[in-house]
């Protein structure tokens, strides 16, 4: 299926996408350098509650683990809605196995 037939078929409600959750929660991951940004930010976390600044330490700790969080949970729509724009993340993603499109 071509990325125009793919874009046309999911708008119209042909096709049902399924997106490994797993998967695109790593690939979100790796693409965002997500555990260079998280070490920092918990690391700075951890530093602030040693040094007696126990709230905003854990507020920034807290922080972290919710932009994690966030991230994983939003990884699949962002790879859906990536897919329908570009046709080359589309062909990207179906040669990984992470979209699958299956009709209903």
């Amino acid at each position: 299926m071509t990325h125009a037939e793919f874009v046309s078929a999911y708008r119209q409600g042909q096709i049902r996408v399924s997106v490994e959750r797993r998967a695109a929660a790593r690939l979100v991951s790796e693409r965002l350098l997500l555990p260079f940004v998280l070490l920092p930010v918990l690391g700075s976390g951890v530093a602030l509650a040693i040094t007696g600044h126990f709230f905003a330490g854990a507020a920034l700790f807290i922080a972290g683990l919710a932009l994690r969080f966030v991230v994983r949970a939003s990884s699949r729509g962002y790879v859906l809605n990536r897919a329908l724009q570009d046709s080359g993340f589309y062909e990207e993603m179906k040669a990984k196995g992470i979209l699958r499109v299956d009709s209903p």
